[in-house]
């Protein structure tokens, strides 16, 4: 069911395509030099994202399902004043029960509840979980839904995944509300993922982005002390921290443009988590030149992917990387979903956007970007993990690949610019 239903989410993507066009990022045609260790480049960052860094912040790194959900279920069921949940996918299955009823109840107790669903991601939610949400009280309200009427901006999707309790705690990243969220991420049927959960100033940077897509998706603009409740956003820790997000449909290319510094700054390390990788020329171009310029460039991907077309179409570019000795791994238990980045064991960044040009020109995207150490030294662990789990891919292999591959790699390339 969740193939088909994946399929279906494909199929209309390609529709939409044929009928709205193509978008596109605005060339990069050079980049500046910039240290990480210097506040020049959070600084660079801030002015092309539009977000400052913010110290004063507690982050939590969440793996997969069996972290992901008991950390959301107790921020929903400890809210007093208002809860906002931005979700792509939202799906059958018992997180998605849990999180429905947590939700409902919250309501029932008089917490106001604001949930926005993607008319595309949300397809396949079961109306009855919808009917609990509405008859507690709360608000489910659907993202630029599908009408002949906005057919032009029906290819613009909300990528994003935001929840933010009292204007107090937050948690994005990449985890849908699905059945195959569940687990540890090591289980054939379950996805591998990770999100991050935030307490201090940086929140109300996540509150911002869903009072963005709520206004939009509404007409209402939400405000006031219970939903950016300033004077009790104390420091919670001593990470320093910025959400970046990007809306394409508004003419942002925020994300593409912060990743792309990030690996022109890196000087050591780049350790790149991530499911739908099909990037562009600059990217690629930017990736080998840290690779000939000495940097350690290491990729895991998915072994297995719900969307075969984008896999094959990620692989026929395969052959540059592995020529400049960028090493390309494929997680083998789960489908890989998790969409981090690791610069200098310095810099990471954790969220919703994948490496590939649906993210970067069509999708409302969401990353937090940590300058910690610590946290990018947790997530090099996590990373470090994965590997031990992943298989090399070498260049003698991919070049060896059969004429299947190379006929569905030849089929994908068109599709490209909507993967």
């Amino acid at each position: 069911m969740t193939t088909r239903l994946g399929s279906a989410r494909v199929g209309l993507a390609l529709l939409l395509t044929v009928i709205t066009g193509c978008a596109g990022v605005p060339p990069h045609l050079e980049l500046p030099t910039l240290d990480i260790k210097q506040p020049a480049f959070a600084a660079t960052l801030g002015a092309y994202t539009g977000t400052t860094v913010v110290g004063g912040n507690r982050v939590e790194i969440l793996l997969n399902g069996e972290e992901i959900f008991p950390a959301k279920l107790a921020a929903i069921r400890k809210a007093r004043r208002t809860i906002n949940y931005a979700q792509y996918v939202f799906e059958d299955g018992a997180p998605a029960n849990e999180i429905a009823a947590a939700l409902a109840e919250r309501c029932r107790a008089g917490v106001k509840v604001n949930v926005l669903l993607d008319s595309v991601g949300a397809l396949a939610m079961p109306g009855q979980l919808r009917e609990e949400m509405t008859s507690a009280g709360c608000r489910v309200e659907n993202y630029r839904p599908l009408s002949p009427f906005a057919i032009d901006r029906a290819n613009y999707r909300n990528h994003r995944r935001i929840l933010v309790v009292d204007g107090l705690v937050g948690v994005t990243g990449g985890s849908g509300i699905s059945g195959k969220w569940s687990g540890n991420g090591r289980q054939e049927g379950h996805w591998r993922d990770t999100d991050v959960l935030l307490e201090g100033p940086v929140v109300e940077q996540l509150q911002g982005a869903f009072a963005e897509n709520w206004l939009e998706a509404t007409g209402v603009a939400i405000g006031g002390p219970e939903y950016f409740p300033r004077r009790r956003l104390d420091f919670k820790g001593s990470v320093d921290a910025q959400v970046v997000r990007s809306s394409p449909a508004g003419g942002s290319t925020s994300m593409y443009t912060m990743f792309l510094l990030a690996l022109a700054s890196a000087r050591h390390s780049i350790h790149i988590t991530n499911p739908y990788f099909v990037p562009d020329d600059k990217m690629i171009s930017t990736l080998i030149g840290a690779a000939n310029r000495g940097v350690q460039v290491v990729l895991i991907i998915p072994g297995a992917i719900d969307h075969n077309l984008v896999r094959q179409a990620s692989r026929s570019g395969f052959g540059k990387l592995l020529k400049s000795d960028i090493q390309i791994y494929e997680y083998r238990p789960a489908l890989l979903h998790a969409k981090t980045m690791v610069v200098d064991g310095l810099w990471s960044t954790v969220g919703s956007t994948n490496l590939d040009h649906r993210s970067f020109a069509l999708n409302e995207e969401l990353n937090v970007a940590i300058y910690d150490v610590d946290t990018a030294q947790r997530l090099e662990r996590v990373f470090e993990q994965d590997l031990s789990n992943s298989r090399r891919v070498r260049y003698k292999d991919w070049n060896n690949r059969g004429l299947a591959s190379r006929f569905l790699e030849f089929l994908a390339l068109p599709l490209k610019e909507q993967m």
